[in-house]
């Protein structure tokens, strides 16, 4: 049995805990990733579009992970430090039944939690059909507990070959759309295995047929390996690919996908593999590394690293495929020798396949992505033909922000033409701190050079490249941008006419969201991949459309504009409603049309949603602007449908405007019902000028999506939740952001407690902070430096001593040695001794992500209590950086629940007085609040977890030949 492991600290600074019956216990959690919040969009087309991102990207997208876990324990059994307290419910401390560590938060919880998902969909190419893609509720912690390989960066089911964890589809329902947006009666694709998980799901290039993978459940709880299946359409009669049964899918990498409409390019587990290698008893030899040649490496606090050659023989094994070419009728051929294949490209034209490798030496300091790499161009059939680039091990990019790898890369097929390739290489030396002009330059060359042609240069560039939109021979637009400052540039260019100059079409910030133009809308070409599309008018000119968020200071206004090229004139064609909806434009219906699409036969389709209306999806048509209801989901938590939502705004002390999203139980009235409980759930975030820091991101008007572990959950328990309150860092001009880290962290948080008090929603002594990741770490540095704000933190899977994490952090791309001070002052592990107020630690035991290693928390709840401070630590088994399995999520709520009612919704203390002109103010804030309130108490709260939602729509590509759409119940 497998048991969460509990540790605490109740110190004698809190007599009221001290006279409590304290106990010891064990419990385990264990918890499952959030599966994406509903309506995600995707494109399909052989392989992915891979937005331009930074560091700084990448960070703010972990916002939208996890919110606070919350449960309430309100017997004696299920308070975590052992007190009694009476209990309306017996039943809300249930142990799950797999092992008796795990608890249950309460029925109102649970019920949430635990309501089924709602399915994913999938459009075909031709946009006729759509697929629902059906899915389980949250995993057992049994399937995280199956042994897996911590290979390269890579955890991998040795079982299965294939990623470790994987999420899996249960159906597929297949529905006819019709011109009126009315689906047609479900079929079933069936013939596979009863209980089979589905994976992989794609439409060949005519929308004929589906192709997926298929695996099952073996008698000692193992899963299989997978087995590719295809279905027909029409009748949704499925069958297995390939006429062995000993033929299996190798998916740790690349997969499989469809060459033409009968074909498929298969990444298959090498026939004659025998069994994986035998880890030796006696090493031949010490583990050795070098650096006599006195490079400068530099890398961030990377995980699941190989450790010997054992490791590297069994990356070898498990990771080493076969390409196969199969196609409908089962004719098979192998094409290429075994090798560890990580991209498999079919050209538009489908004669040729890029193909991407890696191979040794590998590294013991540097995940996968890094290893020596790759590129070739072979035929269809597997002759070879050019090699396009051998990469060496690359364990020396700088740490700094825009560094690249060497050599070339971001290697692709220009989607316009039948086969062509483009590709970028650095003139820096993939250094961003060189300066040099140009930084990259890309290139474009024909497959087969049958003359012996050089590349031709396509364009240069001094900011570092960012993706290219294709369209045809005389428009692209190509991308630039610069971490350091900001700046993001898109260049209109003329890929095939030379007398063309290229010229900048827009020159921004990318903070600044308000100047934001949009995106160009993609259609989908008769080869499957997507271009720019083109609109025709009445009027000459090259119009395209530009598909944008809308940010204004009232909040996210979605629209569509159509948009000259040349003269940058514009004509808004459609904006989402401002007053009750959130709508936005998720793709061209009418895409699959080759040449321009006129604008009187314009199809799309859009989603809508209000705070209290879950997202459903329509079909808009041109010139009447008509839109056809497709879906009809019912609300996925009915008892919270008439939650409270507003965004706030409100200022900082030093001017910047702050924003914040309020929730508020159903029914509830400040005047009639008093100040309530509240969580605080944030995640900092870092800019480089005051007036971007202060815009307004997201809509009033967006649908409150609540994840398994989000903070929004205790609304159900009548808490007011205060879900991402902005916490700008700011370094501007030559000033770095972390520099003032605790000042502007400490001023934010201030700001948004004053607020929610001044508005008698919720108690100054009743407020608790908490975070995940990133958001842990904001927790203890506030409990630290702000003691006088809140009542109690939770924090999860966070990084608290930032000298274990010496090259680099979040957005911070100096070292240690380069910025001492910063490190150490930004660490609340070097505060510890200031922390006096409870703070609950939760981390996986197998976290997975640079630099929140489980160590983190484990040496600052050491560091804690040999402070004395009053303080828990939760380690869930198995479990990542963010949390998947039913038992430790449920358990996870019960942590948070049972910690926020006894040191939040019972706290009877006054705020801190940290100085007399800070308990003045606060004194003040109390009364008003109380006046306002009538003096009343108010309900006992929940606490929310969400930070961050992942946005209803998002536009971009996706591998598997399907528009997708992602509907869930479940937010991020």
């Amino acid at each position: 049995m497998f048991l969460p492991k509990v540790y605490h600290r109740f110190s004698l600074l809190y007599p009221s805990c001290a006279a409590s019956s304290l106990r010891s216990f064990s419990s385990e959690l264990s918890s499952v990733s959030s599966i994406p919040a509903s309506g995600i969009l995707r494109f399909a087309r052989k392989k992915p579009f891979k937005p331009m991102t930074s560091r700084g990207a990448s960070a703010s997208s972990r916002l939208s992970r996890l919110a606070p876990f919350a449960s309430a324990a309100e017997n004696g059994a299920g308070d975590p430090n052992g007190s009694t307290a009476p209990s309306s419910r017996p039943e809300e401390d249930e142990e799950l039944s797999s092992g008796g560590g795990y608890h249950l938060p309460p029925k109102e919880i649970r019920d949430i939690v635990d309501a089924p998902p709602l399915p994913v969909l999938s459009f075909s190419p031709h946009r006729d059909k759509i697929l629902f893609l059906k899915r389980r509720a949250l995993p057992p912690l049994s399937e995280l507990a199956r042994p897996e390989e911590k290979l390269a960066g890579v955890r991998i089911d040795g079982n299965s070959n294939t990623r470790s964890r994987m999420s899996f589809y249960t159906g597929i329902g297949i529905h006819e759309l019709m011109d009126d947006g009315k689906l047609g009666p479900e079929r079933e694709v069936h013939g596979f295995p009863d209980g089979a998980k589905i994976n992989f799901v794609s439409w060949s290039r005519d929308g004929q047929h589906l192709s997926f993978t298929v695996r099952v459940d073996e008698e000692d709880g193992s899963s299989s390996k997978l087995r590719v299946w295809v279905a027909d359409v029409e009748s949704g009669k499925a069958r297995p690919l390939f006429e062995s049964p000993n033929i299996y899918l190798n998916a740790i990498f690349d997969s499989f996908v469809w060459v033409n409409a009968s074909t498929l390019l298969v990444c298959i587990i090498p026939i004659s593999r025998g069994s994986p290698p035998k880890k030796p008893l006696v090493p031949s030899g010490p583990k050795i590394q070098s650096n006599e040649q006195q490079n400068v490496v530099q890398v961030r606090t990377y995980q699941d690293l190989l450790k010997d050659e054992y490791d590297e023989d069994l990356f070898d094994y498990y990771a080493t495929s076969q390409l196969a070419l199969v196609s409908l009728d089962g004719t098979m051929k192998l094409i290429g020798p075994p090798a560890v294949y990580t991209s498999i490209d079919p050209s538009p034209d489908e004669k040729y396949v890029l193909v991407t490798s890696i191979h040794r030496p590998y590294s013991y300091i540097v995940p996968c992505g890094r290893f020596p790499k790759k590129a070739e161009v072979w035929t269809i059939d597997g002759k070879f033909v050019s090699e396009i680039c051998d990469l060496p091990l690359a364990e020396d990019i700088p740490i700094a922000f825009n560094s690249v790898r060497r050599g070339k890369r971001s290697i692709n097929w220009r989607p316009d033409k039948p086969s062509t390739l483009y590709w970028v290489e650095t003139q820096d030396g993939g250094d961003a701190k060189v300066e040099v002009a140009p930084r990259d330059i890309v290139y474009m060359q024909s497959a087969e050079a049958v003359n012996g042609e050089q590349p031709e240069v396509l364009h240069r560039l001094d900011l570092r490249y960012g993706g290219i939109s294709w369209c045809d021979d005389s428009l692209a637009l190509v991308y630039e941008s610069w971490y350091k400052t900001r700046r993001t540039r898109t260049w209109v260019i003329s890929p095939d006419q030379k007398d063309v100059i290229p010229r900048i079409l827009f020159d921004r910030s990318s903070e600044d969201v308000y100047s934001d133009p949009g995106s160009p809308m993609m259609r989908r070409t008769a080869a499957g991949t997507y271009v720019i599309a083109k609109i025709k008018k009445q009027s000459d000119g090259t119009y395209i459309l530009l598909n944008g968020s809308g940010a204004t200071p009232e909040g996210n206004v979605p629209f569509l504009d159509l948009f000259d090229i040349n003269t940058g004139s514009k004509e808004r064609i459609w904006e989402s409603d401002k007053e009750k909806y959130y709508e936005t434009v998720v793709a061209l219906m009418s895409d699959h049309t080759d040449g321009e699409l006129y604008i009187d036969q314009l199809k799309i389709l859009t989603s809508k949603e209000s705070k209290t209306e879950n997202t459903q999806y329509f079909l808009m048509t041109w010139p009447d602007k008509k839109a056809f209801q497709i879906t009809n989901f019912p609300h996925p938590y009915p008892q919270l449908a008439l939650l409270q939502k507003e965004m706030i705004k409100y200022q900082r002390k030093d001017g910047v405007q702050l924003t914040a999203t309020l929730y508020l139980p159903p029914g509830y009235s400040p005047s009639k019902d008093g100040p309530l409980p509240c969580l605080f759930w944030s995640y900092p975030g870092e800019f480089k000028s005051k007036d971007a820091a202060g815009q307004v991101r997201g809509s009033p008007n967006e649908f409150a999506g609540i994840g398994p572990t989000s903070a929004l959950l205790w609304l159900a328990r009548g808490f007011a939740i205060l879900s991402g309150p902005t916490i700008p860092i700011i370094g501007e001009g030559d000033e770095e952001a972390n520099d003032r880290y605790v000042e502007q962290l400490v001023a934010s948080a201030e700001a948004a407690v004053e607020e929610v008090i001044q508005r008698g929603v919720a108690y100054p002594n009743k407020i608790a902070v908490g975070g995940h990741s990133y958001g842990a770490f904001m927790t203890a540095n506030l409990l630290a430096h702000a003691p006088h704000l809140f009542c109690c933190g939770i924090a999860r899977s966070g990084a608290y001593n930032r000298t274990l994490t010496p090259f680099g952090f979040q957005n911070e791309d100096r070292t240690l040695w380069e910025a001492t001070n910063t490190y150490v002052e930004m660490s609340p592990f070097m505060s510890a001794n200031k922390i006096r107020k409870p703070i609950l630690l939760i981390h996986g035991e197998e976290d997975n992500n640079s630099g929140t290693l489980t160590m983190q928390s484990d040496r600052f709840f050491n560091a804690l209590k040999g402070h004395g401070a009053l303080c828990r630590l939760v380690i869930l088994p198995f479990e990542s950086h963010g949390y998947s399995a039913r038992e430790s999520i449920m358990h996870v709520l019960w942590e948070t629940d049972s910690w926020l009612q006894k040191y939040c919704v019972n706290n009877s203390d006054k705020p801190a007085d940290v100085d007399a002109s800070n308990t003045e103010s606060l004194n003040d804030i109390e009364n008003k609040a109380l006046s306002a309130s009538r003096g009343g108490l108010g309900q006992e709260g929940w606490d929310q977890d969400g930070s961050h939602w992942t946005p209803r729509s998002l536009l971009c590509f996706h591998e598997f030949g399907g528009l997708l759409v992602g509907v869930s119940n479940v937010g991020k």
